[in-house]
């Protein structure tokens, strides 16, 4: 009779007393063992420019604005649980968050605009995660995020790590933008976009809108953005 596949034996330790505890093994019936260091899972990504980016060892020879642009442009901020005809974008949110940190740190060198505008850059390639589920996948989410970001800046003339001040500034600028989102087409009341975000000054809202574009605008308006920061740095 062929042996069950996968085989699962029950391991009997016959006295607690010589350490011996029950546990399950499993163990794959005849030829169907595999070496899986022989073919390893795909880690890469292929763009629409060409370039084939390796999530897990990043290089800045692979990372394209344009594919930064595009990919931003397609990701929904909220996981699409917004209001209007058109998700909010996170290249929509990128271009606020830059705008916003150029009212908070008006005198800042515009190298550190172009960071405030590549802050979510990552998500061109994996995705927009609302906080709770970042949460729940652990760390290995974040050190994902930080090798693509570290790449991502290498490739456009900032540094591997922005300085602390700088990253939180943004981080301000992110959070006057997430308040703005929630409460005017994210279906948030202002205090519980407040117990979450904080309650922004005025005078950082202050004649801002949240703009729902099709993808295509949107695309070029960040790409554009980039090219003009890009030549004053």
């Amino acid at each position: 009779m062929p042996l069950p596949s996968p085989l699962v034996l029950l391991l009997v330790g016959v006295s607690k007393a010589r350490g011996f505890e029950r546990f399950p093994c499993v163990i794959p019936a005849r030829g169907e063992w595999r070496n899986d260091l022989a073919k390893p899972a795909r880690a890469w990504q292929r763009m629409l420019s060409g370039r084939r980016l390796d999530l897990l060892d990043p290089t800045p020879v692979d990372i394209e604005i344009e594919d930064i642009a595009h990919g931003l442009a397609f990701v929904a901020r909220w996981n699409g649980q917004t209001a209007g005809d058109f998700a909010y974008s996170v290249a929509e949110h990128s271009l606020l968050v830059e705008h916003i940190f150029g009212r908070i740190t008006p005198d800042a060198p515009v190298k550190w605009r172009m960071a405030a505008l590549l802050h979510d850059a990552p998500e061109y390639v994996i995705g927009d995660m609302i906080s709770p589920v970042k949460a729940a996948v652990g760390p290995d989410y974040g050190a994902l995020d930080e090798r693509l970001t570290a790449a991502i800046h290498v490739r456009f003339g900032l540094p591997a790590q922005i300085p602390a001040t700088v990253k939180k500034q943004i981080k301000r600028a992110d959070r006057v933008s997430a308040w703005m989102e929630a409460t005017r087409i994210a279906g948030f009341s202002q205090g519980e976009a407040t117990k979450f975000f904080g309650r922004p000054k005025d005078e950082l809202m202050e004649g801002l809108e949240i703009l729902l574009r099709p993808p295509r605008e949107v695309r070029y308006a960040f790409t554009e953005r980039h090219r003009d920061l890009l030549a004053r740095m």
